[in-house]
């Protein structure tokens, strides 16, 4: 079945958008428009013709009667005229839309392929420009460029055939400069066009500017290079100037090509008006050339200019950006250098890398349950990523290896990209270049489900749902769970007094109804029930207090084979952590808390302004009610020099 188009007309389908073979395809459409160009012609005709009639036959006669006839002849012309145009216009659209429709499936299309291969979504800003700005042009272009030349041809025509009607010999006075400013028009079409792509070339450069600058905020702040983009921004926004200009200045072009055609025709017509009227032409007949020069061939030649030479030159170029658009190199981008250091978490007993080189070529590991034990849970080889294709890196380089059963703390300051690694390690982001595996399968090109099978996220935001606690709980086990399995899991993370208040597993949850904490315990819960054995705390537990916080996290931590990272907004879940991960800026620090504090002075700062109130001196998790020189596991690295603030 052939696609229709918005006007319900049938429309060949658009397989190359060239227009001239478009327009071979759509004749019935064409047939048409010049049908209903017939009045317009007429109308063109009538109303010089009509003129001179009106003169010669009739008031320079004595005849007014026939000379009002004439003039209500030439009247009757232009209502016939009115009703063609409306029907021009429709046959106008029944070409433009369909042409659209097919350039915009075709973008798609192509946007669609170039992300495909170049693997990287920031790089389809361009087509954004395409999409609404591009195929608009091509559109309106298309449209308008159509409605000159059917206006030209027909007014063209009806002049001629007046002139030819009137006195052949007005034909070369008048049609003689109109041919040379013609010729003179269709030489800087050329020229003109190259002007024009250049405009679109510099308009999809600064879109692409725009894009990555505003997708690199945070980068371009925090690395200090503010000037440094605004001069490439700037760059690329003088371009467009440069080449807009440029483009103006070919109107000159236009401005000679309508004065020879238009008005060289007008000062023949009266230079030689005494020698036309000797040669067989009436007053009439002048006048009635005149009029055909100055109301008809003069404003469509006009149009005609400033149509095909911006309308037209338009089309062009987009047309062929449109369809000859390259596609990006196949494979992926090339791996920037690493300028920061890896950090490396490795099972208790290894020392820690501090400064990683490239990762070696892992070889496969050997069959059998022991080597798969030895797959880290959580793996990140030379991972960069960055927020915008020209945006600093948020991550550079970082290698990470979290042991089967480790627990983690990701520690650092705000936009050190704690929540990227995160986003990384769950699957939700693409690195730019590096690896990243779970329980030793890559996480590239994976699907939600098996995604969700190898590991658990849980966002500072937590969802819940209308719904009974049992659903909210159990949503991400493949079957539903005893009542009892769901209480004791409630009882481990700490929401089992929230349960209870709640009905226990068959009451309702109403989210508008719990608090912000209340809502991280029931999600916390959920997590904790999933089978994933890597679970992901990306500050899960901000909302509740740190004695919660503290139950919550060793629950995870304690959960059979079980894998915990932890991204901390406090201190204290640091301390309870196997392993550190400080992430500050140029540097990333991993170790023991107990390392750390001897060898990273940002966790020294960040531990010297946090106590934590819940915990009496010395506890289990080696976190002091307040911080300073003398207390339990101080070893002299902790000493109170500022007010206590919470990192």
């Amino acid at each position: 079945m052939r696609p229709r188009g918005r006007t319900g007309r049938e429309v060949r389908p658009v397989r190359d958008h060239a227009v001239f073979r478009y327009l071979r395809r759509n004749r019935r459409p064409l047939a048409v428009l010049a049908a209903w160009g017939l009045l317009p012609a007429a109308q063109t005709f009538l109303l010089g013709y009509g003129l001179a009639r009106a003169l010669d036959d009739g008031f320079l006669a004595g005849r007014t009667g026939v000379g009002l006839a004439w003039l209500a002849a030439a009247g009757g012309g232009v209502l016939a005229g009115a009703f063609g145009t409306t029907r021009v216009h429709r046959a106008v659209g029944a070409l433009a839309e369909p042409l659209r429709d097919g350039l915009v499936r075709e973008v798609v299309a192509r946007g669609l392929h170039r992300a495909v291969r170049a693997g990287r979504p920031e790089s389809g800003t361009a087509d954004v420009s395409r999409l609404t700005h591009q195929v608009e042009i091509a559109r309106d272009s298309f449209a308008g460029l159509v409605l000159v030349l059917q206006m030209f041809v027909c007014t063209l025509a009806g002049s001629l055939a007046g002139l030819a009607s009137l006195a052949p010999v007005l034909l070369p006075v008048v049609l003689g400069p109109l041919l040379l400013a013609l010729a003179l028009f269709a030489w800087s079409l050329r020229p003109l066009a190259r002007r024009q792509r250049a405009v679109l070339v510099a308009d999809e450069a600064l879109a692409d500017a725009f894009g990555e600058t505003a997708g690199g905020l945070r980068d371009i702040t925090a690395a200090g290079v503010r000037g440094r983009a605004e001069a490439a921004v700037g760059a690329r926004v003088d371009a467009e100037l440069a080449a807009a200009l440029a483009l103006g200045r070919w109107g000159a072009v236009r401005v000679v090509a309508l004065g020879l055609g238009g008005q060289l025709p007008i000062l023949l017509l009266l230079f030689l008006g005494p020698w036309l009227l000797r040669n067989g032409v009436t007053p009439g007949g002048l006048l009635g050339a005149l009029t055909f020069v100055t109301q008809a061939l003069l404003p469509a030649l006009q149009a005609l200019l400033g149509g095909v030479g911006s309308a037209g030159t338009r089309l062009a170029v987009v047309i062929a950006r449109l369809r000859t658009d390259p596609l990006p190199p196949q494979g992926p981008p090339a791996e920037p250098a690493r300028e920061r250091a890896g950090a490396a978490v490795e099972p208790s007993g290894a020392a820690p890398a501090e400064r990683a080189g490239p990762a070696p070529a892992r070889e496969a590991p050997a069959p059998g349950a022991r080597a798969a034990r030895r797959r880290p849970a959580v793996e990140l080889r030379g991972v960069t990523f960055a927020y915008g294709g020209r945006a600093e890196p948020v991550l550079d380089g970082l290698d990470l290896a979290v042991p089967p059963g480790g627990h983690l703390a990701v520690v650092g300051p705000s936009g050190a990209g704690k929540s990227t690694l995160a986003a990384l390690a769950a699957g939700l982001l693409a690195p730019r270049a590096g690896r990243v595996a779970l329980c030793g399968r890559p996480v590239a090109g994976r699907t939600a489900a098996e995604l969700a099978a190898l590991r658990v996220l849980i966002p500072q935001e937590a969802y819940v749902f209308r719904g009974s606690v049992a659903d909210n709980l159990s949503y991400l086990r493949a079957a539903p769970l005893p009542a009892a399995a769901l209480t004791a899991a409630a009882e481990a993370v700490g929401a089992g007094d929230l349960v209870d208040r709640l009905g226990g597993p068959a009451g309702q949850v109403d989210p508008a109804a719990l608090s912000a904490g209340e809502r991280q315990l029931l999600a916390l819960t959920r997590a904790f029930l999933s089978p994933a054995p890597v679970a992901l705390l990306d500050e899960a537990t901000c909302h509740l207090d740190p004695a919660a916080e503290a139950g919550a996290e060793r629950a995870f931590a304690a959960r059979p084979g079980g894998t915990l990272v932890v991204i901390a907004h406090r201190i204290s879940s640091a301390r309870r952590a196997d392993r550190v991960l400080v992430l500050d800026g140029a540097e990333a620090h991993s170790g023991t808390p107990s390392e750390l504090l001897g060898r990273s002075a940002l966790f020294r700062d960040l531990a010297a302004g946090w106590s934590d109130p819940s915990r009496a001196p010395g506890d289990a998790d080696g976190v002091d009610a307040v911080a300073g020189p003398g207390l339990a596991d101080d070893g002299g690295q902790v000493v109170a020099h500022r007010a206590l603030r919470e990192p």
